[in-house]
């Protein structure tokens, strides 16, 4: 016999996604900002005692167009806060945020991967906070997907 999920759970479920991906990108802007400040100040006590952090960020890979790769990051992890917290207040956001999140999530996944790839292979050096924001834009776009689905199946 098949039991029927309580509507409440069901809401429950929706809040600790909502509330997860708040900690997450809040948790995510917080490392993006290190990393920003860690560039702009070029202050090697902050890597922690890890060296392949300050080869990373002062590697050519580390700007675009003389744009520090961390200020895309903290922009992305920004908009993605921005639109969780304005899901509850304006009704387009409401409609399209969970949409635009799993946009931005893909493409901040698709690009960590490739930044993986040259600290691994073409750097040959890792830095902790870089890997710490890849695994928390990867989380953010896993509930993205998660909260867009339970969204489409409502």
């Amino acid at each position: 016999m098949v039991s029927r999920i309580d509507k409440s759970q069901v809401d429950k479920i929706g809040s600790v996604l909502y509330w997860s991906s708040i900690v997450l990108a809040a948790l995510a802007t917080l490392d993006a900002l290190y990393l920003l400040i860690f560039k702009l100040t070029g202050n090697s006590q902050m890597c922690l005692g890890n060296g392949g952090c300050h080869d990373v960020n002062f590697s050519p890979y580390s700007e675009i167009y003389g744009i520090p790769v961390s200020i895309f990051g903290l922009l992305a992890y920004l908009a993605i806060l921005g639109i969780l917290f304005l899901e509850a207040r304006v009704k387009i956001i409401k409609e399209n945020g969970p949409l635009v999140n799993f946009g931005i999530g893909l493409v901040g996944v698709a690009f960590s991967i490739y930044l993986t790839y040259l600290e691994i292979y073409v750097i040959h050096a890792i830095c902790p906070f870089c890997v710490a924001s890849a695994i928390l834009i990867t989380l953010i776009f896993i509930l993205a997907i998660i909260r867009l689905v339970k969204q489409f199946s409502n």
